[in-house]
């Protein structure tokens, strides 16, 4: 099993209108600054320009249950899958980012990809909160 480390944000904007915008591909640029910094897509794949260079992403399929996982492929390599929820908490929302500390990732690494992603995830707070 890999070390994992679940990291969420409160938001205060309802549960729905949070997955409809992060279930977007083109919304990454506005929220996911530290993953992406352009995004495109080209025929039916989208592509994301990354500080490490091109990824392919995939969400699942939009569902009713705020499931937001999505499958990251970095140039040819092989697709890792992010597990990603926005749950309801009242009139606001919690969102969860499940964050796996990989064979060949060193602790400074994860701790550093942690620290990208909730930087992320704030973003993400702030952006649908104005």
């Amino acid at each position: 099993m890999f070390e994992a480390k679940t990291i969420s944000v409160t938001i205060n904007r309802p549960m729905e209108e949070v997955y409809r915008f992060v279930h977007q591909p083109m919304n990454l640029p506005a929220w996911a600054k530290s993953f992406c910094l352009s995004v495109a897509k080209k025929d039916e794949e989208w592509l994301v320009e990354t500080e490490d260079g091109p990824a392919k992403i995939r969400f699942v399929d939009d569902n009713s249950y705020g499931v937001l996982d999505h499958y990251v492929a970095m140039g040819e390599g092989a697709e890792i899958l992010n597990p990603m929820r926005v749950i309801h908490n009242g009139p606001g929302c919690e969102v969860l980012f499940t964050l796996f500390r990989l064979p060949e990732m060193s602790e400074d690494h994860f701790m550093l990809d942690a620290a990208m992603v909730s930087n992320d995830l704030q973003m993400l707070k702030e952006t649908m909160e104005l």
